[in-house]
């Protein structure tokens, strides 16, 4: 007698419950059937949510890949990341000295010797030594761009999640501007390959009641989690957010302890907290604590506030430098590698 074919929807359960990619693959190659599930894209968007890619390593501030090192998982994938992958980026246009890295997470990089508003930008991947050089910003959107704060560093530009379904070879890039009375950003679709203007915000909406005598914001120190990035303010209360979904700036509050004080004593990372919710590590400057939170709604309620679950001593030695979807980086001073 032969046995039932395992329904569509079970298989998908089973598949995600797979630990990893690798997994995924070699159980994919067993049979036709495991192999269309497999590669069923409903089901890899959700499996991408549950199991995100693995991290490699990270590009540091002389342009050095330093991989993942024992005991980290990923160390095999890294080690032959390092081998592979062209981090100099010879295959650039023009000479590389002329190129400078925005983000790390394609990696982006733009022109030194261009304008402002239309600079050059490219996406790599030096894994594969190829590059898309992206058109220029149109000049219909460039006069949204009024009066930029610090002409040669007024704007950003980083990589974001897509929204196409097809995340292996679709990105989005967004430029964003600070400028006197307002932010400004632009998102570039490879699924369109072109410019559109994001969102738009003047500092008096975002931060009504809060603004110095100058009338506008600085932001510095960018996180992301679950579709949203984050900088920190010089107003030390506040944070400025950007909904990568909706494409709108908002205002969010810090837990007490990172609040207030000067912004270069308080060192904080946000991460993702697992179910979309959103966890801050918060270390302030001559102290040996980290201290844990998560944002929760607040029962009968509509807003959500900071609530602490834990506090852990690092020892005086290490320092918080950044963070990123669930990872959290720490720099041991007297050390080259971050942990």
């Amino acid at each position: 007698m032969e046995s039932l074919p395992i329904p569509d929807e079970l298989l998908a359960e089973i598949f995600l419950r797979l630990p990893s990619p690798a997994d995924l693959a070699r159980v994919s190659a067993a049979c036709v059937s495991f192999r269309r599930g497999a590669a069923d894209r409903a089901f890899l968007r959700q499996y991408r949510k549950l199991h995100p890619a693995p991290l490699l390593g990270f590009l540091d501030y002389r342009g050095v890949f330093n991989p993942a090192d024992p005991p980290h998982s990923s160390v095999p994938a890294a080690r032959a990341a390092a081998l592979a992958a062209d981090f100099s980026f010879s295959f650039l246009p023009g000479l590389t000295a002329d190129w400078e890295v925005q983000d790390v997470c394609g990696p982006l990089l733009r022109n030194i010797d261009v304008g402002i508003v239309l600079a050059e930008l490219v996406v790599c991947d030096p894994l594969h030594r190829r590059c898309l050089m992206l058109p220029p910003i149109p000049a219909d959107l460039a006069p949204s761009v009024e009066d930029p704060l610090w002409r040669t560093r007024c704007y950003c530009a980083f990589l974001a999640s897509s929204e196409d379904d097809d995340e292996e070879t679709s990105f989005s890039v967004i430029w964003m501007a600070e400028c006197v009375k307002k932010v400004v950003a632009f998102v570039f679709s490879s699924s369109t390959g072109q410019w559109r203007a994001a969102s738009s915000q003047s500092w008096s909406n975002l931060f009504d009641g809060m603004l110095s005598s100058t009338g506008h914001i600085r932001f510095h120190c960018r996180h992301y989690a679950n579709g949203c990035f984050y900088w920190e303010t010089a107003l030390n209360e506040n944070l400025l957010v950007l909904d990568t979904q909706r494409m709108e700036f908002s205002r969010a509050d810090k837990p007490d302890e990172a609040s207030g004080g000067a912004i270069d004593c308080i060192n904080i990372g946000i991460v993702e907290a697992g179910e979309g919710g959103l966890g801050m590590f918060v270390r302030v400057h001559m102290t040996s604590d980290l201290t844990y939170y998560t944002l929760r709604q607040e029962i009968g309620g509509s807003s959500s506030k900071w609530h602490k679950e834990k506090t852990v001593s690092l020892g005086s030695r290490y320092t918080l430098v950044g963070s990123r979807g669930s990872y959290l980086f720490l720099h041991r001073l007297g050390s080259s590698a971050l942990e």
